[in-house]
Parts: structure tokens; C-alpha cells; sequence
């Protein structure tokens, strides 16, 4: 069977902040395993604007699409959890 991809998959996930504080230590707090991560199969870039992180992800194969869309739900829900420890101090 021939190993020919007939589709790539590409999208934007936006992360919004209530202000562009929280946003800054999301981007600062993600930016050291962001550059460390890669795949020959998926690619990420994310860029912040104002109060928003934003996510492209390019991806050739729908499993490499989920684990870069589960990577960036699993960070952010560590920060949402770590935002809420926070609040309640």
C-alpha cells in the first residue's frame, strides 16, 4: 500500500484572557516547552495579540491534528487551574 497523504489539516485555536496581564503570563509560562516541542507531522505557532493567545496548527494526519489540539487543551488546563488557585488566596 502506497503512503501518499491526500489531505492536510489546518486551524486556529484563540485563547481569550479577561485582560492582557493574565494573557503575558500564559504566553511566558508556555513559551519555554513551546520551543522545545516539534513533529514531522504537526506544527505549531502561537503569537499573542493584546489579551490573546492564538494557536496555528498544521498538521498532515488527523492523529498528529488531536495530539497538537489535546497538547494545547492540557496546557491551558493547567493554567486555568493554576489562575483559580490564585483567586481563591
Amino acid at each position: 500500500m502506497e503512503n501518499q497523504k491526500n489531505f492536510s489539516i489546518e486551524s486556529q485555536v484563540v485563547i481569550k484572557f479577561s485582560n492582557s496581564d493574565l494573557c503575558n503570563i500564559a504566553y511566558q509560562s508556555f513559551l519555554p516547552d513551546f520551543n522545545t516541542k516539534s513533529s514531522p507531522r504537526s506544527k505549531i505557532t502561537m503569537e499573542k495579540n493584546n489579551s490573546s493567545l492564538i494557536f496555528s496548527i498544521k498538521s498532515i494526519d488527523i492523529t498528529a491534528f488531536r495530539a497538537s489540539i489535546n497538547e494545547i487543551i492540557n496546557y491551558f488546563r493547567i493554567i486555568d487551574n493554576t489562575f483559580e488557585i490564585y483567586n481563591t488566596m
